[in-house]
């Protein structure tokens, strides 16, 4: 179970740090009408969890491996 936790997690992180307007888009994006971006400060923020998430998938994908 935690191998497939663990895999679902890196690839959450791996989307957010590759595409993070794509989570803007299901959070923010369909509200608005028009050309709406996210800004910035918003993509640092969502590719710097994308790291942290990541990093935690390998975490929780290797104690699902070793036990």
């Amino acid at each position: 179970m935690f191998t497939f936790a663990g895999i679902i997690i890196i690839a959450i992180g791996l989307l957010n740090i590759f595409k993070p307007e794509f989570a803007w888009y299901l959070k923010e994006g369909w509200k608005v009408d028009g050309d709406s971006e996210p800004s910035d400060t918003y993509l640092t923020l969502t590719r710097f969890g994308g790291v942290v998430a990541t990093i935690m998938g390998f975490i929780v994908l290797m104690s699902g491996i070793f036990t």
